[in-house]
Order: C-alpha cells, then sequence, then structure tokens
C-alpha cells in the first residue's frame, strides 16, 4: 500500500493542488489529511478539492480545524492570540452547515497497517493532544511516554510546519511538514510511505500563488501570501521559537 499523507495545508489551495499532482502521479492508494485543512484564505476551496479527490482519503482532525469549529459554533477559543481570532472567524464564516458537520465527523488518530513499515499511527501533534509542540531538537526522555504506549510502529504527525524523521524508543516519528504553511524553505511539504517513508517537497508557482491567496477576501491574505508562501519563516528561526514552548 502506498498513502500520501498531507498535513497542515491551512487552506493553501495553489500548494495542495500542485501536490495533488505529484500525488496522482505518485500512483498512491490512499490519502491520509492529517489536520488543519483550516485555517488560511482557500479553506472551503481546499475541502472541496479534498472531498472531490476521486481517491480513497482519510481525515484526522487538527487544532485549527477544531478550533474554527468553535468559533462557527459560537464558542470561545483558548490558546488563540487575540490578533488571529478575526481571520478564524471569517474562516469559520465561509463554511456551510455541509463543511462544518464533515468537519464535526473527523477523529483525533486513525492507525493502518501496511508491510512493511508496520501499525503506522496518524495524529495531528500527539497522539494524546492536537496541541503539544515538539521538534527534531525535543530530548528523547520527555517523549517517550507519549509513544511508547502507542503500540505503533511509527508515528506520522506535523503541528509544527517542519520535516523530521527521528527514532522515539522503539517508535519511528515522522513529521510530514506542511503542504500550505512550511517554515523552512518555500515550496508545499508531505510525505509518501510505500516500502520506505519518503519526504517530499513540490515546488510550485510561489507568485501565482500569492497572487490568488491576495486576490481572496481573507483578512491576513497579504500576511499569508509573503510569509507562508514567499518567504516563510526560516527552520532555525522556528526551532528556536518553538523550544520555548515545548510539550505545554
Amino acid at each position: 500500500m502506498r498513502v500520501a499523507a498531507l498535513y497542515d495545508i491551512h487552506g493553501n489551495l495553489p500548494a495542495l493542488e500542485a501536490v495533488l499532482e505529484d500525488v496522482r502521479r505518485a500512483g498512491v492508494d490512499l490519502v491520509v489529511v492529517g489536520g488543519d485543512v483550516c485555517p488560511g484564505p482557500m479553506c472551503a476551496e481546499s475541502l472541496a478539492c479534498l472531498r472531490a479527490l476521486g481517491l480513497p482519503t482519510r481525515f484526522i482532525r487538527g487544532n485549527g480545524d477544531r478550533q474554527t469549529l468553535a468559533l462557527a459554533s459560537g464558542e470561545a477559543v483558548v490558546g488563540v492570540p487575540e490578533v488571529y481570532l478575526p481571520a478564524m472567524r471569517w474562516v469559520a464564516s465561509q463554511l456551510d452547515a455541509e463543511a462544518l458537520s464533515v468537519i464535526a465527523e473527523w477523529p483525533g488518530t486513525i492507525a493502518i497497517e501496511t508491510e512493511p513499515l508496520g501499525r503506522v499511527l496518524f495524529c495531528h501533534a500527539t497522539p494524546q493532544s492536537d496541541t503539544p509542540i515538539f521538534t527534531r531538537l525535543t530530548a528523547e526522555e520527555r517523549l517517550t511516554p507519549l509513544f511508547e504506549a502507542t503500540g505503533a510502529d511509527v508515528v506520522v504527525c506535523g503541528h509544527t510546519h517542519m520535516q523530521f524523521d527521528r527514532m522515539v524508543g522503539s517508535v519511528r516519528v515522522v513529521n510530514a511538514g506542511s503542504v500550505g504553511m512550511p517554515f523552512g524553505e518555500a515550496g508545499a511539504y508531505w510525505l509518501l510511505l510505500g516500502s520506505d517513508l519518503q519526504m517530499q517537497r513540490t515546488a510550485y508557482d510561489l507568485s501565482s500563488a500569492a497572487d490568488r491567496i491576495r486576490a481572496t477576501s481573507y483578512p491576513q491574505a497579504e500576511e499569508f501570501a509573503s510569509r507562508s508562501v514567499l518567504q516563510p519563516p526560516g527552520e532555525q528561526e522556528m526551532l528556536d521559537l518553538f523550544s520555548k514552548a515545548e510539550l505545554r
């Protein structure tokens, strides 16, 4: 079985479209969408694109999806800086009742059996929660209690938008990276699972994508185009930032 893991799309439809071209060329049997289709500038369109893919597709919920649902229901969200709430409310307003119902059904994790990788568990951040932050530099002893008890051979995660492949005890933990909001070199990042795990980076027309995003009425369209598409934050900058918030 060949599986494409697409994480942290964040409404970047141009990046998603480019990745899906590579996914089709790879001849995958299953697409796993690992959370955080939302928020972002073109979330409704990205969800519609994924639902019309024509390939077996399974979804899990990310913290951004969960928080968008809460805002759509008029609920308060915890842990989101005030500066981001207007854009998230705008995203919630763009999703119709059917889309919201679909997102509400997504589970927090899924597991599949593959050969030769074994039992692969897909989660957004950790198997227990969609919010904790850890990176390739986080001390193994802090992570072992979170992953050893899963019974998985491989855990695929996202959330921090940077690819890595590391061992935590006996469990191989792989971050698929971000399709729509990468930290590091510009592009769209994803993971291909087959006989092994292969990190993927899809190049796409960044200038055209930025123009399409700016043409939306997303409240933070210019910032997204500039900082998530054209010139994303560097990996070291984000590693330094995330080191202050690990596993909280």
